[in-house]
């Protein structure tokens, strides 16, 4: 079946992994990738995908009715697939602001585009990608399920909460054939070089001091990119209309041992004799309400649509950070 599909914030990182392994698979869709192209997104994510015959790249902002309503027309556009988010908690803590006008009012905008071309519609699909961070902190034992009340502690999660709710609010007051997924820590290739890991990379490899918050024991569930992007897939396919999915394997890791993981495998790369990596790691303060603990509970994923992780943490991380040197290599 022949579907064009709006793929929102498809130049960032997930997005741009998700784009080319869904257009690849799916020859007989067509993506028309919408991103504003913002400090973290990049056409250079998407560079594989411009010789697809169903791809078309368009920049702007999700906040632009008139601009996405003319996508739609233009396009014919009979799902979407929605990405795009502000999605640094720093930022948020810095810039409140703007994550509201992206996240809340972006997908607001959306939503409401999608409503009034397919009202009522059981074939057309409005998927929105959220994150565990809406749940709040855990304590030292327990998981998220998608029965766990939202406790959003920071500008960014509560913009993510925000948007979560008014999906949940079109499927409950318009019958929209939406579904929204929570996934834990994402890591991988092209991640944006703020984020943890790349951050460690990227310090590791200059021989600067690696910043961790804190005493560096918050721990997150960590999810291989291509993991995640497989679970979409299924859940736009084959997910219940209405319903909510988390993603998540169970990689359970603190900022510390992330740390440490990296610099082992640098040092293995590196073969450094006289010292490791690992002395370079730092404790910084600690950053407002930062959660202690995240961890999800995908049984709901693996039992309805059989979703299971094809990367361990370890092999994901060896191959993230071959990419990152990979990168580095062809620079230098």
């Amino acid at each position: 079946m022949l579907r064009n599909i709006l793929i929102t914030g498809g130049a960032g990182f997930i997005g741009s992994n998700f784009v080319q392994y869904f257009f690849e698979k799916y020859a007989n869709y067509y993506a028309v990738v919408l991103d504003k192209l913002t400090y973290a997104g990049s056409l250079d994510n998407l560079k594989k995908c411009e010789s697809l015959p169903n791809y078309t790249f368009a920049q702007g902002d999700i906040c632009n009715a008139s601009l996405v309503s003319e996508i739609f027309e233009k396009y014919d556009i009979s799902d979407v697939i929605h990405f795009a988010a502000e999605s640094h908690v720093d930022n948020s803590i810095a810039n409140p602001l703007s994550f509201v006008e992206t996240n809340v009012l972006g997908t607001a905008t959306l939503l409401e585009v999608f409503r009034k071309k397919y009202p009522q519609s059981t074939t057309n699909r409005f998927h929105h990608i959220s994150s565990d961070e809406v749940y709040g902190t855990l304590g030292k034992v327990g998981y998220f399920t998608e029965e766990t009340a939202y406790a959003p502690n920071s500008p960014y999660s509560a913009s993510k909460a925000g948007s979560d709710m008014l999906v949940r609010s079109y499927f409950h007051t318009y019958n929209l054939n939406v579904v929204t997924s929570n996934c834990s820590n994402n890591y991988g290739p092209k991640q944006h070089s703020e984020k943890l890991i790349p951050t460690i990379i990227r310090y590791a490899l200059a021989e600067e001091p690696i910043p961790i918050y804190g005493d560096g024991k918050n721990i997150r569930d960590w999810l291989y990119v291509m993991d995640h992007c497989r679970a979409v897939d299924l859940i736009f396919h084959e997910g219940r209309s209405g319903e909510t999915y988390n993603i998540g394997c169970r990689n359970e890791r603190s900022n510390l041992q992330i740390a440490y993981k990296i610099c082992e495998l640098l040092d293995a790369r590196h073969q450094r004799k006289s010292w490791n990596y690992s002395k370079l790691i730092t404790f910084v303060p600690d950053r407002p309400g930062h959660d202690r603990r995240y961890a999800i509970d995908a049984t709901k994923l693996r039992t309805e649509l059989h979703w299971k992780a094809e990367e361990s943490f370890d092999t994901g991380i060896a191959k993230t950070v071959e990419w990152y040197l990979e990168r580095i290599s062809k620079k230098n």
